[in-house]
């Protein structure tokens, strides 16, 4: 995949067509907390009350066209240190290094796009492997197993914390 391809924006409404395509599909948000997307207007409301006002969810675009999300949430007060990293790319881009490109981008920019930030953490289902793979091949550490830690989809399940410091690089 050219890299070149490949870009983070914020969100806009035209892109419904786009995100309804890749967040109407059950293998793309079955380790998401949100319900799979079942209909244009829920995917306007995704847009619109989700997507856009959020500080830095951006749509993982390829030539453009949404097939995905970053999202990176700051902490506050004491916690301001560190921020929680999620995503989600179109299952027909996997295994093509889209995800991998596009969280070294948002990694980039957390650091320098909030201030005080040294810390960006990433929650991975277990059984999610991909996810993990994307992590270390971005330079994430994995740092441990959290035992029934993440309610997801109606079950408290196993997650691995990854974490990857202002200080390390971007592999």
């Amino acid at each position: 995949m050219d890299p070149s391809r490949i870009s983070l924006r914020r969100f806009h409404l035209p892109d419904v067509d786009d995100v309804l395509k890749w967040a109407s599909d059950d293998k793309v948000t079955r380790y998401l907390r949100w319900n799979t997307i079942t209909s244009r207007e829920e995917a306007l409301s995704y847009l619109q009350k989700g997507a856009i006002p959020q500080t830095y969810r951006r749509s993982i675009c390829l030539d453009d066209r949404s097939i995905g999300y970053v999202s990176i949430k700051p902490g506050s007060g004491n916690d301001k240190s560190r921020a929680r990293l999620g995503y989600a790319v179109s299952a027909e881009y996997w295994g093509q290094g889209i995800a991998t490109a596009a969280l070294k981008m948002a990694v980039a920019n957390a650091f320098t796009e909030f201030q005080g930030l040294v810390r960006v953490e990433a929650l991975v289902e277990v059984e999610n492997i991909g996810s993990q793979r994307v992590l270390e091949k971005v330079g994430f550490l994995k740092e441990g197993l959290l035992r029934k830690y993440g309610f997801c989809k109606g079950e408290i399940r196993d997650m691995i914390v990854y974490s990857f410091l202002s200080t390390d690089m971007i592999k």
